[in-house]
C-alpha cells in the first residue's frame, strides 16, 4: 500500500529538448535534442555531418536566440565560412555580433604525429572552450570532429577518457552540444573506435548509401536516453534552406476532409464520380500509353485555372511548350492562364534529382505559388529513377503534403500493358489515392477502342459501368456503357451471351 501511494505521488519528469530548428528532426525526435546534453552525430564522409550540426547552430542564433560556439578539428574557420555563406547564413555578421564564435583546432603539420603518452589531455583545449562559451554567452556547441583527435591517440582506452572529460565538461557549462564522429561504413559500427557512442547520452546516425546506382541520405535517431524519439530511418536533403529530413514514416491521419464537389473539366466524367472529385481529394488515372491520360490531366488543369484555382501542373514526360502546343491541340488554351498568374508548369527530367529532392521542390513550389489544384504527370516516370522503398515514402510524403494543404491532386501512371493488367506505380499508390480512374484500350471485331471506369471513389456513390469514350479536337468525349461485352478489366474483352436461346445459336448458328 505505501509503495502504491508512493507512486501516485510521483510525477511523471518530461526532458526539456531544445528544438534544432531543422524541418522534419524536431518532428522525429519530438521537440528537439534534449536539453543539456550532448548528442552524438556519427556518418561516414559526405553524409551531412558538419552541415547538420552548423544548422544546428545558426537556427539556434536566428530563430532561438541562442548564441553558439563551433570548434573545429577539420576545416578551418574560413573555409567553414566560405560555405556556411552559399546557404544564405550571415555567419561573419554573427560572429561580428558576439552572437557565434569558433575555436580553431584545425591541424597543423607538426600536430599530426600520433600520441603516444597516456598523460595527454585536451586541458588547453578544454579551457579555450570554456572562454569561447562564455565570451558570448553560448547555449548551443558543436565539435566536429573529434574523431580527428583521437585518430592520434594510441589506444582505446586514452579516447574514453579524454571522451568522459569532455562530456563532463559540456554538462558543468549546462550548454546543449553536438559531436560529430566518423565512421567506417555505413552499418556495423557506430563510430570508428567505437567507444564514443557509449560514453553519450544521444545518438543520430546519417547515412549516405548507394542502391540501384543512385545515393540515399537517411538519418536516424540510434538513441535519446531516458527520453522518447521516433525510430527508424528517415530520407533527407539538402536544399537552399540547408538539411530537410522528411519523415514520411510517421505521417499522422489528421488532416481534414472537406464534403465540397470540384469540377474535372468533363461533365460526363463529374457524373460519373456522383458530382465530381472531392476538393481535398487525391485522383490516380492509370492506363496505357496514348489512351488520353495527359489529356484528362491537362482537362483537369485547365478547369482548375478557369474557375481561379491556382494550379500547378508538374511533368515529368515532356516540356511545357510541348504540353502547351498539344492543349492548344484539344482547345485547351493554357497560356492565357500563365500569363495571369494562375497556372504554372514545371517540367523536369526525374533523373535531375532524388525523389526526396523532387518531394522538397514540390512542397516550396506549393507554398509559394499557393496552389489549389495539382498535377503530377506522370508518377511512373519517377518511379523508374529509384527503389520501391524510397518511391513508396515518396508517394507517401507527397499524399500526405497535398491532402494537408486540401489540393485536389491528379496523378497519372502508365500501364505497362496495352491491354488489361495494373501498372507497379499502381499497385503501390492505389492503396492512398481517394479515386482512381482506369483507361483502356478495348479491341472489338477487330476494332480497337477506348473504355473509361470509376474503379475506386471514397466518400461518394460512383457510377460501375465501364463506358467508351473518344478523343477528337474538342478534348475526350465520353459516350454510352458498353453493352455485353465483359473482360474489359482483364484485357480480355468478348461477346456475353444472355438468354438459352442466344447460347444455343452462338454454339450452332441459326
Amino acid at each position: 500500500m505505501k509503495i502504491d501511494s508512493a507512486l501516485k505521488k510521483t510525477k511523471t519528469r518530461t526532458m526539456e529538448r531544445v528544438p534544432t530548428g531543422i524541418s522534419g528532426l524536431d518532428f522525429i525526435s519530438m521537440g528537439g535534442l534534449p536539453k543539456g546534453r550532448a548528442t552524438l552525430i556519427s556518418g561516414t564522409s559526405g553524409s551531412c555531418k558538419t552541415l547538420v550540426s552548423l544548422q544546428f547552430l545558426m537556427e539556434g542564433i536566428l530563430r532561438f536566440d541562442a548564441p553558439g560556439v563551433f570548434v573545429t578539428f577539420e576545416e578551418t574557420p574560413e573555409d567553414i565560412r566560405n560555405n556556411v555563406e552559399e546557404l544564405g547564413w550571415p555567419i561573419r555578421k554573427l560572429e561580428e555580433e558576439g552572437a557565434f564564435a569558433f575555436v580553431d583546432a584545425s591541424p597543423v603539420l607538426e600536430q599530426t604525429q600520433t600520441i603516444l603518452s597516456e598523460d595527454y589531455d585536451f586541458s588547453v583545449l578544454i579551457e579555450r572552450i570554456e572562454d569561447a562559451v562564455l565570451q558570448v554567452n553560448a547555449k548551443r556547441l558543436v565539435i566536429d570532429s573529434i574523431g580527428t583527435v583521437f585518430s592520434m591517440f594510441s589506444s582505446a582506452r586514452i579516447v574514453r577518457r579524454e571522451m568522459h572529460r569532455i562530456m563532463a565538461t559540456l554538462k558543468k557549462l549546462g550548454i546543449t552540444a553536438v559531436i560529430t564522429a566518423e565512421r567506417t561504413r555505413e552499418y556495423g559500427g557506430i563510430s570508428r573506435f567505437d567507444v564514443e557512442e557509449f560514453v553519450s547520452d544521444n545518438v543520430i546516425i546519417l547515412r549516405h548509401v548507394l542502391e540501384d546506382e543512385k545515393r540515399r541520405r537517411t538519418l536516424e535517431i540510434l538513441k535519446f536516453r531516458g527520453t522518447k524519439h521516433q525510430n527508424g530511418e528517415y530520407p533527407f536533403t539538402i536544399s537552399n534552406k540547408g538539411v530537410e529530413v522528411l519523415p514520411v514514416n510517421v505521417i499522422s491521419l489528421d488532416m481534414e476532409s472537406s464534403n465540397i464537389r470540384i469540377e474535372s473539366g468533363c461533365r460526363e466524367l463529374d457524373r460519373m464520380c456522383g458530382g465530381g472529385f472531392h476538393r481535398d481529394s487525391v485522383i490516380l488515372v492509370s492506363g496505357a500509353t496514348g489512351c488520353g491520360k495527359t489529356l484528362l490531366a491537362t482537362t483537369f488543369a485547365h478547369k482548375g485555372c478557369q474557375v481561379g484555382q491556382k494550379t500547378l501542373y508538374l511533368a515529368f514526360e515532356e516540356s511545357r511548350h510541348q504540353l502547351v502546343r498539344n492543349a492548344a491541340s484539344w482547345n485547351l488554351s493554357l497560356h492565357p492562364f500563365e500569363e495571369r498568374g494562375l497556372l504554372r508548369i514545371e517540367a523536369l527530367y526525374p533523373e535531375a534529382c532524388s525523389l526526396a529532392d523532387h518531394l522538397v521542390r514540390i512542397k516550396n513550389l506549393c507554398e509559394t505559388f499557393q496552389v489549389e489544384r495539382i498535377v503530377l504527370d506522370s508518377m511512373s516516370a519517377l518511379e523508374r529513377v529509384t527503389i520501391g522503398k524510397s518511391f513508396r515514402e515518396f508517394a507517401i510524403g507527397l499524399v500526405s503534403f497535398v491532402k494537408q494543404r486540401q489540393a485536389a491532386t491528379l496523378i497519372t501512371a502508365a500501364s505497362p500493358f496495352l491491354l488489361g493488367g495494373t501498372s507497379v506505380t499502381e499497385t503501390n499508390i492505389s492503396t492512398i489515392t481517394d479515386a482512381i480512374l482506369l483507361l483502356r484500350y478495348v479491341e472489338i471485331n477487330a476494332e480497337m477502342r477506348r473504355g473509361i471506369t470509376v474503379l475506386k471513389m471514397r466518400g461518394s456513390e460512383h457510377e460501375k459501368f465501364i463506358r467508351e469514350y473518344n478523343i477528337d479536337k474538342n478534348g475526350i468525349r465520353i459516350g454510352e456503357a458498353f453493352q455485353n461485352i465483359g473482360g474489359i478489366l482483364a484485357g480480355t474483352p468478348q461477346q456475353l451471351v444472355h438468354t438459352e436461346a442466344a447460347k444455343m445459336e452462338h454454339m450452332f448458328g441459326e
